[in-house]
């Protein structure tokens, strides 16, 4: 029961996360443990699952599949879109500032926890966090912008999803680049059916092909993979910078401004800019609030991937 109340308010951080553009649940995911656990369990979803149904029963595929962990993370990622996403998609209109200050502070932590799970180091590994970075700033200037046909919900949900599974890329972002974002959220709330179903079977489609993509890179290549998401974290960081203006967008399909590039400013610059309080102080507040949550869960998360390995060695002893 612990167990299970504990993946649910990590779902409730995952979905929170995911429903502001530029943050990843998938750095939430990373940061308190539970990340390639996530990854192996959706890799598990598919026809091997018939089989051990079929072979076993009910009580060996609940097994299989991870239920017992992956019903409380799903539950919570969904109580958290009704509940709190509401909160932050609010925050995003009334104090965009802070919000972003808040997330910086989270995504850089979530950085220094992840490079600290890097146990070997070579030079060529370099290039895979130099490639997370291109990637996760490069991506959505790259996709084209959507259209109102059916297709485009399915494909926008199989990017966001496979988006959302990597720490530091922000499946939101995608949508917002993608001009998506409004119409997936305004369908989320007011609960369009249709709208729901389509981009939930390209979420479905995403998950199922990208998990297994990237659970055989944890398999072979764990290093190198933890440097490009290290990379996508990192990358990631200018779109949350509280102190800056869009000089680059484009229009939407529904006549909304999606961004593409911005000035990054210093806060005294921001105020003479924009003619908006920097709000200096109470940005560095909740700055190290976001720092300080994820330190704490990092920690956390540490402590109880020690214990379970010292479990594991004295049940092999």
């Amino acid at each position: 029961m612990k167990r299970a109340l504990s993946v649910f308010f990590k779902g409730v951080g995952m979905g929170a996360a995911d429903a502001v553009p530029g943050v990843s649940g998938g750095t939430i995911a990373f940061v308190t443990g539970i990340y390639e656990e996530l990854i192996d369990t959706i890799k598990r979803f598919g026809p091997s699952a018939i089989g051990v149904w079929r072979k076993d029963g009910f009580k060996a595929l609940w097994q299989h599949l991870n239920l017992a962990f992956l019903l409380p993370l799903v539950i919570g990622i969904f109580a958290s879109l009704i509940t709190v996403a509401h909160l932050v998609t609010w925050l995003m209109g009334t104090q965009p500032l802070l919000l972003n200050a808040f997330f910086f502070g989270l995504v850089v932590c979530s950085g220094v926890i992840v490079a600290r799970r890097i146990t070997e180091f070579k030079i060529g590994y370099l290039i895979w966090l130099a490639l997370g970075v291109v990637l996760a700033s490069k991506l959505p200037s790259l996709l084209p912008a959507a259209s109102d046909a059916s297709w485009v919900l399915v494909a926008g949900g199989a990017i966001a999803i496979s988006a959302m599974l990597l720490p530091g890329v922000s499946g939101s972002f995608l949508l917002l680049t993608m001009g998506l974002y409004g119409t997936v959220m305004t369908g989320i709330k007011s609960f369009d059916v249709q709208l729901i179903l389509l981009f939930g079977s390209g979420c479905a489609i995403g998950l199922f092909t990208f998990s297994r993509l990237l659970s055989w890179l944890f398999r072979h290549h764990h290093t190198a993979t933890l440097m490009l998401l290290t990379g996508f974290i990192l990358g990631s960081l200018p779109v949350l910078w509280p102190w800056r203006t869009i000089t680059d967008y484009r229009i939407g399909p529904k006549g909304e401004q999606v961004p593409l590039d911005y000035q990054f400013m210093t806060p005294d610059t921001y105020t003479s800019v924009t003619g908006e309080p920097a709000q200096l102080w109470v940005a560095i507040a909740v700055m190290l609030a976001g720092i300080l949550l994820v330190w704490f869960a990092g920690e956390r998360s540490s402590s109880d991937d020690s214990s379970k390995n010292s479990r594991k060695e004295q049940e092999h002893e």
